[in-house]
């Protein structure tokens, strides 16, 4: 495997409906609002916008995130990305257990040009940095989930 090439999986479980985690997943624009670690998102098209990322370590990442599989029913969301790193991002959510088993897989290859000369030496900081990152999403989607209003169908 290229010094250069991530493959990330992650595993959550919350408290909380595939239903309201499908939405919030799928509504890039506010994950600033609960994932700390994504410091922006900025909408370019109906399928496509840019996120700027930064973790523990010193440098943002920008990724351009176009939408490819948006299905609720199957519980699958997977974006294509591009920019700083290149390559694809998936949601898998399922129903569990009265709450929602989360996993996320992403597979990508390094396009920022510092990284890419740091590889050698710092491939262990990078992927300690992606995990820090991840906790903070899971910490985040937890409390966006808990301070969500429930929402209650008409008798």
């Amino acid at each position: 495997m290229s010094l250069n090439r991530y493959r990330f999986h992650s595993v959550w479980h919350v408290d909380a409906s595939p239903c309201a985690v499908y939405e919030v997943l799928s509504d890039l624009a506010n994950y600033p609002s609960w994932w700390r670690e994504i410091r922006s998102a900025t909408r370019i098209d109906d399928e496509t916008g840019e996120l700027r990322c930064r973790s523990f370590l010193p440098f943002d990442l920008v990724i351009q995130v176009r939408r490819s599989i948006r299905n609720q029913q199957a519980g699958l969301l997977r974006a294509s990305l591009s920019g700083d790193i290149e390559g694809v991002a998936t949601w898998e959510i399922i129903g569990r257990d009265g709450g929602t088993d989360l996993m996320f897989d992403q597979e990508v290859v390094v396009n920022k040009a510092l990284l890419r000369r740091l590889a050698l030496i710092a491939k262990p900081f990078f992927r300690g940095n992606h995990d820090l990152m991840m906790r903070g999403g899971f910490k985040g989607l937890k409390q966006a989930l808990e301070e969500r209003p429930v929402r209650r169908r008409d008798s």
